[in-house]
């Protein structure tokens, strides 16, 4: 991106403003606030929080007065709803987007009394869309939550129009390097220095994004501070429900397409033959080239892949 003089003008006052004022960590933090506001301008979001049954819930939605469809966005493990500012620039002129930190991630409820287990975030949206009056809504969810949306539409179909799951976790048929990682003590996943937040990124994403130096480096500091927590929630979201989770796969009745990286390193990009098998009414589409976060890695194409899928006439039909 090519910058204006003017632009370079106002970007080296802000940071030397900022600088002066706060100093080094709370420039970091001033800019980081920065870059997020203006990614979330650019893509129609306002950051909102909300109280529901006593837990601070904190999302990302676009105008809902438009009278859009709805379209609900679940991130993956130690992720937030910020994962998703690019992916819903290309979709919110046509949907009203609502993109929630799960509790135990981003601003939302957390800490250690609090189990995240698939089960129980399931059984904390239930309510946040009950006090947000969304009825009827697509929904997408990636990795983690790519399997919270999955158990979402099956316990309760007559809310979800169509399923669009993006790498997602609760199948374990076919192993990933992470397995492998684990077994040795060496989660890539979980963040306790500066230098991890590198590995994680090259870990999980094959196409990585540009991400500026303060909007990294406060990001891997909101890791390290959670870690302990977020070691918690893998070991709840370990839970094993192979099974029980194959069973309710069978249940659901929203169109679905399953998307995958082929690069996916956390989770094998080959467990999508089996979600596509157990799921009644489903497609998948394997992306080369692409890692475990393709709504990151390449936003506009997989924002265009779930439009073209929810906009196909036999998912029209379906959802109507």
């Amino acid at each position: 991106m090519k910058f204006s003089i003017r632009r370079m003008y106002i970007l080296f006052v802000t940071i030397f403003t900022v600088f002066l004022t706060g100093g080094c960590a709370t420039m970091e933090t001033g800019l980081y606030e920065m870059a997020i506001n203006h990614e979330c301008r650019r893509a129609d979001l306002t950051a909102k929080k909300m109280e529901v049954n006593g837990m601070p819930i904190a999302l990302l939605e676009s105008n809902p007065d438009k009278g859009y469809p709805a379209v609900v966005m679940l991130h993956g493990f130690a992720a937030s709803k910020e994962n998703w500012i690019r992916f819903a620039r290309h979709l919110t002129d046509q949907f009203h987007v609502v993109a929630i930190d799960l509790p135990g991630h981003g601003d939302s409820v957390k800490g250690p009394a609090l189990s995240y287990d698939i089960d129980d975030q399931v059984g904390y949206l239930k309510p946040i869309f009950e006090q947000m009056d969304l009825q009827r809504f697509h929904m997408i969810g990636n990795s983690m939550g790519g399997a919270i949306s999955a158990l979402y539409a099956s316990r309760h179909p007559d809310q979800v129009k169509s399923l669009f799951l993006i790498d997602p976790a609760g199948i374990y048929a076919y192993e990933s390097e992470l397995v492998a990682c684990i077994i040795n003590n060496d989660n890539p996943l979980l963040v306790e220095e500066k230098a991890d937040f590198d590995r994680l990124m090259a870990f999980a994403m094959e196409k990585r994004p540009f991400i500026p130096w303060p909007v990294k480096s406060v990001m891997a500091e909101r890791m390290i501070a959670r870690k302990e927590l977020n070691k918690k929630i893998f070991a709840d979201i370990r839970t094993n429900h192979d099974y029980y989770f194959k069973s309710e796969l069978k249940q659901i009745t929203a169109p679905t397409k399953i998307l995958w990286g082929r690069e996916d390193r956390v989770i094998s990009w080959r467990n999508a033959s089996v979600f596509d098998r157990l799921i009644p009414d489903s497609e998948k589409e394997i992306l080369d080239g692409i890692g475990h976060a393709p709504m990151i890695e390449v936003p506009e194409k997989t924002a265009g892949l779930f439009k073209a899928f929810v906009t196909s006439e036999k998912n029209i039909v379906m959802a109507n």
